[in-house]
């Protein structure tokens, strides 16, 4: 199994995203998903600058994957998509439907999680129009897997995202600048103070969700590193991170000796009790279970 580095979910300033990637061309990961597909007024760091990172991670020896938007709004947003579906150097990540009509039948690309596919069909035909790869809805289980993987077609690859805040919906506005009691039009960036996200809780204490700009996730982080195993008998090819601000080089290098078989049960019991503030985690979805729920891995 190889690793993947989703793209970066949040708003960080151009320099801490400089700064990450030249940290990642040290990780043990295959594969890195580069650009923005949360905000399109996230605009920081325009194509010209992804593009050039994906040459030095390119040198470093990592395969780059230019992640699209999931929810495009205007025409300048479909301007920008088009620009990305045509760079001549690079595969795509098509997360909404504008995306999989750009590319179909002109090259290959990956269909990313955000798109609908729940059964067998929609893997074969998003397959015929060029995927190589597809990457598992966040909510559906292992079980469900398994039944895809028995009929999905051989020559396209299963990615499964496994660790952070879990993408739950996308929304036309904006969650940030409601809590600041913005309109969307005037949000001033404020979701760039919230390099993670700002928890939203219940009533009684508890993380339900994450609000990231337009875009809602769950209040605590996924971590399926117990279900390694169970992945590799499921024969997944890719397995996803998602980015975040502190810690990550940590997150890659347990992932990596879990797919190595380096880890005791005992290592990832240690390493799972401290990870969060909180030790908090979340996995009810692969075991087909609400998704906030946590499941100790047999």
């Amino acid at each position: 199994m190889r690793i993947s580095l989703g793209p970066i979910q949040y708003f960080w300033p151009a320099e801490k995203v400089y700064d990450f990637y030249e940290q990642v061309k040290t990780w043990p990961v295959d594969i890195v998903y580069l650009g923005e597909n949360v905000c399109a007024k996230r605009r920081e760091i325009k194509l010209d600058d992804w593009l050039r990172i994906a040459t030095e991670l390119t040198a470093a020896g990592k395969h780059v994957v230019l992640s699209t938007m999931v929810l495009l709004e205007a025409d300048s947003e479909l301007s920008r998509l088009k620009r990305i579906c045509n760079n001549p150097s690079y595969p795509v990540e098509a997360n909404d439907l504008s995306a999989v009509y750009l590319l179909k039948e002109v090259r290959e690309f990956v269909a990313g999680p955000h798109i609908n596919m729940y059964n067998s069909e929609t893997i074969k035909l998003l397959s015929h129009l060029g995927a190589y790869r597809w990457v598992m809805p966040m909510e559906l289980s292992a079980q469900t897997l398994q039944g895809l993987q028995e009929s999905k077609p051989e020559n396209i690859e299963t990615e499964v995202f496994a660790y952070g805040h879990i993408p739950l919906s996308f929304s036309a506005r904006c969650f940030t600048a409601r809590k600041h009691n913005l309109p969307k039009d005037q949000c001033d960036f404020l979701c760039k103070q919230d390099d993670q996200g700002v928890a939203l809780y219940t009533q009684e204490n508890h993380k339900l969700f994450n609000i990231n700009g337009i875009q809602l996730q769950s209040g605590i982080p996924c971590n399926l590193i117990g279900a390694i195993e169970q992945m590799r008998s499921l024969k997944v090819d890719v397995v996803r991170l998602s980015p975040q601000i502190n810690g990550m080089a940590s997150v890659v290098q347990m992932f990596r000796k879990a797919i190595n078989k380096e880890l005791t049960q005992t290592e990832i019991d240690v390493w799972l009790k401290k990870g969060t503030g909180n030790n908090e985690w979340c996995n009810g979805y692969w075991y087909g279970q609400p998704g906030m729920n946590w499941q100790k891995e047999a």
